[in-house]
């Protein structure tokens, strides 16, 4: 079952675009919005993290960061992120561990049988870790409620 309101989020250490290891832990301290998202240049993913992009002086205000995961490797996260001018992290569960413990894999992205990606889920986590909100798309086409994740990351210190 993914992680629900009140669980601690399940660890991970992924590499980044450089290709350096991160870790949930580093992340630890602020308000952190984890953003798992399908794959690079599809276009819901696209405006979804564009969305959280044009977001982060609100997001700074609230003492809060975006940490963006998906499946593909660090080479094509990288050219997404430069593209879409992203300023946070994008990391790679190219393994697809971390999927697997946060218990979201979505089976067949774009109709190809057997490949495994995220599903579409948010997950804000409190400065220790704990998850204060959680949502996991029904559909790969829906997006978050933006408004609701901002409101969720104004109403705690």
């Amino acid at each position: 079952m993914s992680p629900q309101i009140g669980d601690k989020a399940p660890a991970f250490r992924l590499h980044d675009t450089e290709k350096k290891l991160r870790s949930l832990e580093e992340f630890l301290g602020r308000k952190t919005v984890l953003a798992f998202f399908p794959g690079a240049f599809t276009s819901v993913c696209e405006k979804e993290l564009c969305t959280f992009r044009d977001s982060m002086a609100r997001f700074n205000e609230l003492d809060a960061q975006v940490v963006s995961i998906c499946v593909d490797a660090p080479a094509p996260n990288k050219a997404f992120a430069a593209k879409n001018n992203l300023q946070f992290p994008v990391l790679s569960d190219y393994s697809r561990n971390t999927i697997r413990e946060y218990d979201i894999v979505h089976v067949g992205l774009s109709g190809l049988e057997g490949y495994l990606s995220a599903k579409r889920s948010v997950f804000v986590l409190d400065r220790g870790g704990k998850v204060v909100y959680a949502w996991v798309a029904e559909s790969q086409g829906r997006e978050p409620n933006y408004d609701e994740i901002t409101t969720v990351l104004a109403s705690f210190h």
